[in-house]
């Protein structure tokens, strides 16, 4: 992965993180050989991206997701991640970062 790199953005007092993966690429969290891009990604608060369950809200894109490019990946990427934050996201929460930060 020496050619790809984290998008970090702030929003409402967290940091999404986003990787845009090829869907052909081992790295991709459903390697299929198809064309296209995924993601993966992660919550956190600002400067606070230790690995864990206890530093960081993880999430992917669905198995079958594919993404015709790079940006259009990030952009749904960043929207799970908002969603997260938001709290309107159907399975994941920062609820565990905001009690450890208390």
């Amino acid at each position: 992965m020496s050619d790809q790199h984290w998008y970090v953005s702030e929003y409402e007092g967290f940091e999404i993180h986003v990787l845009t993966i090829p869907r052909d690429s081992p790295e991709s969290p459903s390697p299929c050989g198809s064309h296209g891009y995924t993601f993966v990604g992660y919550v956190c608060h600002p400067g606070d991206a230790s690995p864990g369950p206890d530093h960081t809200v993880q999430f992917h894109a669905d198995g079958n997701d594919v993404f015709e490019n790079a940006d259009e990946a990030l952009r749904e990427g960043r929207g799970v991640g908002r969603s997260i934050i938001d709290g309107t996201h159907a399975d994941l929460s920062v609820l565990p970062l905001v009690t450890r930060h208390t």
